[in-house]
């Protein structure tokens, strides 16, 4: 059973003969993000009547039902994430994108947090809960002093809400941060057999996974194979004569073509667009050809004219192109 499970949750409560009380529940908040459990401040000798009057001082903020932050509300993602958790009791776990997020899976600007509980728990605000009937100890743990679901429940549950380019950067970067378990995953895909998500999960995992660094790139690689094109490089870095390591977006090294896939977030400025270009003359030098596309790009464009060039060019490498 993970250590967070049962009453205290998180951690283990100091004993009375050491430190005094209010210590003692500064080392709980700081332990746990700054939150805390009705439940833990009785266990450590608050009686409901001391509770209210914190709460009064402003030395507890009440976050969710029987959650509260400790001597300020400015809590921290995480310390929001464990305050989400802690309210739908031991039962419950981060799950979903924020999980996806928590595991440095995904990036997202979703503001409300995933949460998988028990169908008899309630809603809570800023909350999107996911109501189970019961949700297997295997797949729950303890991520950075939260309860949340394992890398392989997360893929599941991904992929039965989002696209499956979201899947699989997920897939993709769980391996590159070596977290990924293909034992653990078709642990999972056999156990949640008929639920949402399966089907998806499994194509996914059989694909050579491609690391992208945004939503355009993965969407582009989707028109890139739904068009049935030679799969490129994405990401992998190798040294341009005269310029140094490049690591491009997309890179077919027998057809010398590359494909930059332009966002304004990292190069709508002068020093992007001067290294964009001195990186792109050493490029034609090299021999290959480059072709930058932007958000704005029709994607029949951009594809036709991928194509156009790789059949152009064939598969004839130049000499000392980096291989596969």
């Amino acid at each position: 059973m993970p250590p967070w499970r049962g009453g205290l949750r998180t951690i283990a409560i100091p004993t009375f003969d050491g430190p005094p009380r209010e210590q003692a529940l500064a080392a709980v908040a700081q332990r746990q993000w700054g939150v805390v459990t009705l439940a833990q401040l009785r266990a450590l000798g608050f009686g409901d009547g001391a509770v209210k009057h914190r709460v009064r001082l402003g030395r507890l903020h009440r976050v969710h039902r029987g959650v509260y932050a400790v001597g300020h509300r400015a809590l921290q993602r995480r310390g929001r994430w464990l305050a989400a958790v802690l309210a739908f009791g031991p039962q419950a776990a981060l799950s979903h994108v924020t999980a996806a997020v928590h595991w440095d899976l995904l990036h997202s600007a979703q503001t409300r947090i995933d949460v998988t509980a028990p169908r008899s728990r309630a809603g809570g605000e800023g909350i999107r809960l996911h109501r189970t009937r019961c949700l297997d100890a295997r797949d729950m743990t303890t991520h950075k002093s939260i309860g949340v679901t394992t890398v392989a429940r997360t893929l599941l549950d991904l992929a039965a809400t989002e696209p499956p380019r979201r899947v699989e950067r997920a897939f993709a970067q769980a391996l590159r941060l070596r977290i990924y378990d293909h034992a653990e995953v078709l642990d999972v895909l056999t156990r949640a057999s008929g639920y949402r998500g399966t089907a998806v999960l499994a194509r996914v995992t059989e694909l050579e996974p491609r690391w992208t660094r945004n939503g355009f790139e993965a969407d582009f690689l989707s028109l890139i194979r739904r068009a049935g094109l030679p799969e490129p490089l994405v990401n992998e870095p190798f040294d341009v004569p005269d310029h140094g390591p490049c690591e491009p977006d997309f890179h077919w090294p027998g057809h010398c073509l590359i494909v930059e896939t332009d966002g304004w977030e990292t190069h709508g400025t002068r020093a992007a667009f001067e290294t964009d270009r001195a990186k792109d003359a050493a490029l034609t030098a090299a021999g290959y050809r480059v072709l930058r596309f932007t958000v704005r790009t029709e994607p029949e464009i951009a594809l036709r004219r991928v194509r156009a060039l790789l059949l152009s060019a064939g598969s004839r490498p130049r000499s000392g192109s980096p291989g596969r």
